[in-house]
């Protein structure tokens, strides 16, 4: 490899990771918009493994609006991040693969929850898997799915 490769591909490996943080921030934020625009057009996700949907990327987003209301407070660690990028003979693609473990305590909202305590009551755990395309604008995903490992629920 040349350098300019090596260059490039780092690159590409830190554009990749911002896309997967950016993820985490938008769905903790709850900055939907956010969430939209790290996909592609044809963009997918699925949550089925956690109880969700599976859909495009907007349909996706508008039922993670109204889910999250029941999570006031989030928070997602996503961690052990395999990327993969597409190897053209010793150049890379245009696309890429991701996975990563995620960690993700909440708080749930109920009668208690006055805004001020944050102490989670759920937490949920497992992988991701990213697949994502270089677009004219970036990476961009193309599909998440979530394939949830485990749940704790306390009082």
């Amino acid at each position: 490899m040349t350098q300019r490769v090596d260059l490039a591909t780092v690159m590409d490996r830190l554009a990749i990771d911002e896309v997967v943080t950016g993820y985490a921030v938008a769905v903790d934020d709850g900055d939907w918009a956010a969430y939209r625009a790290l996909f592609t057009a044809s963009g997918r996700a699925d949550y089925s493994s956690a109880g969700g949907i599976e859909g495009s990327v907007g349909e996706v987003a508008d039922w993670l609006a109204e889910t999250m209301k029941l999570f006031p407070v989030r928070q997602h660690l996503i961690v052990n991040r395999l990327v993969r990028l597409e190897d053209l003979g010793g150049s890379p693609g245009d696309s890429a693969e991701v996975r990563a473990d995620f960690l993700n305590p909440m708080r749930l909202a109920g009668p208690e929850f006055d805004g001020t305590v944050t102490a989670p009551n759920f937490v949920a755990a497992g992988r991701y898997s990213f697949a994502l395309a270089r677009t004219r604008d970036g990476w961009r995903l193309t599909r998440v799915t979530v394939h949830e490992t485990w749940r704790h629920m306390s009082a």
